[in-house]
């Protein structure tokens, strides 16, 4: 899957054996289009959006699906979970790419499910994503 920013592309490995429902939910949203044109607007320890007009409480995606792996994978440096607010099964459509290794996820407010990450070797990507933690800092 690949997001396309003002600052460069990202490019992420959907996780479909981890998280099948988060995957096919997501992908549901970006084959709509409905991520087109969105703006990051959060860059603390993640990088956060949204298609517009919908927020964290706009699905009940379950939290830490655990899929065929039978694993809750972590969030970690350039992976992509779905936000919610502090109760689990209320994620929808607001997604955050971790931008430093947030163990504290996996299990917060129920755990904030990853759904994809960045392949380690994808400097690029990496880059993107530190550039627009910078930009979103500096707004």
């Amino acid at each position: 899957h690949v997001i396309d920013t003002a600052l460069g592309t990202i490019t992420l490995q959907l996780l479909p054996e981890s998280a099948p429902q988060t995957v096919s939910h997501i992908t549901d949203i970006a084959s709509a289009k409905l991520y087109d044109d969105t703006s990051f607007y959060r860059s603390d320890f993640v990088i956060q959006f949204e298609f517009h007009g919908t927020g964290r409480t706009s699905g009940s995606l379950s939290v830490n699906e655990t899929g065929s792996t039978g694993t809750v994978i972590s969030n970690t440096r350039g992976t992509a979970s779905v936000a919610h607010f502090d109760v689990p099964d209320c994620g929808g459509s607001e997604l955050f790419i971790n931008l430093g290794d947030n163990a504290h996820l996996d299990s917060a407010y129920g755990g904030y499910c990853v759904f994809a990450r960045i392949d380690p070797n994808d400097v690029a990507s990496f880059r993107v994503i530190d550039a627009i933690a910078a930009e979103v800092k500096s707004r």
